[in-house]
């Protein structure tokens, strides 16, 4: 049996924060985030890599994440595109947004033989989650079980503006029952709210409620299901958005789990995360991670 492979999703171009923030450097020897997340799933033991791009940006990637990581790891390419999409389906005249997270790791199917893991490019997920997720997969044996590192709310958020968090329910074994994609979480009125009308009203969310953070381990039968339900899913929701309808990953195994077919383990961390949403968070970014480097959590250099 082949060990989990890693899928690293690093197509958006980062609208919020102006640019491709995916490569810019967290560090003094001009690491980016990607770096570290590499640094990490090799130590808990992933040996494939796969990044899901854009073509146009491939030459970028080979030119900073791949230059450094040579040798050290196994860095494959997927690309996403708006294309790819199920026979019968059309692109919408002015459609731009890519279909979303669920839509780019599909983009990596042909390269994923067996369980897999799943994290996005700007996040920093700390070592202790790689290696959850890492021993889950490599112990389990039932392809429809699968799991997620949950975050605590109030670990996750920029004091620059809003974020996305999948919002999880928990029942008393650890497993996932509901996720909700909330897709403006800030901090509004002295607490945590979400708004879904654009700002005209909100709804709190307690501090240490459990979100996703996009760190999703999977056996082997979710890519399949992912690919099974993209046409239903854009033949219900496109005709009500068609420029900006996404495929959100937590979509599938929200809907999998409801239908009683599958089950997500719940790894929680106290762990903070740190992400850059915005410009703003790449002074607070870099501060951070210069801290676990002196802790000697990090070597001084990752690479060579």
């Amino acid at each position: 049996m082949s060990k989990p492979a890693l899928i690293i999703m690093a197509a958006g171009l980062g609208s919020r924060y102006g640019g491709l923030k995916q490569i810019d450097p967290v560090d003094d020897q001009g690491c980016a985030i990607i770096d570290y997340s590499i640094y990490d799933a090799r130590r808990a033991g992933f040996e494939q890599i796969i990044l899901v791009i854009k073509p146009e940006l491939e030459q970028d990637f080979r030119d900073t994440i791949l230059k450094r990581v040579d040798g050290a790891a196994q860095i494959q390419f997927a690309y996403q595109t708006m294309d790819k999409i199920p026979d019968g389906i059309a692109i919408p005249e002015g459609r731009t947004k890519p279909w979303g997270t669920a839509h780019a790791v599909l983009c990596a199917k042909e390269l994923v033989n067996g369980a897999f893991a799943v994290i996005n490019a700007d996040d920093f997920y700390g070592r202790n989650a790689y290696q959850q997720i890492f021993d889950f997969l490599n112990a389990s044996k039932d392809d429809r079980a699968h799991a997620m590192v949950g975050y605590r709310l109030s670990n996750t958020l920029t004091e620059f503006g809003y974020v996305s968090r999948g919002v999880c329910q928990v029942d008393a074994e650890s497993r996932l029952t509901r996720i909700i994609e909330r897709v403006r979480i800030e901090r509004h009125e002295g607490a945590i709210a979400y708004t879904e009308d654009g700002g005209q009203s909100y709804t709190n969310l307690a501090p240490d409620t459990l979100v996703s953070m996009n760190l999703w381990g999977f056996g082997a039968s979710m890519m399949n299901e992912i690919e099974q339900h993209f046409k239903p899913f854009l033949l219900e929701n496109l005709p009500e958005n068609p420029l900006k309808t996404e495929y959100f990953l937590p979509y599938v195994p929200d809907l999998l789990i409801r239908e009683g077919v599958a089950t997500v383990t719940v790894l929680p961390t106290e762990d903070r995360w740190y992400g850059v949403t915005y410009h703003e968070d790449m002074p607070y970014v870099r501060a951070s991670i210069a801290g676990l480097r002196e802790q000697g959590i990090y070597p001084a250099r990752l690479w060579g």
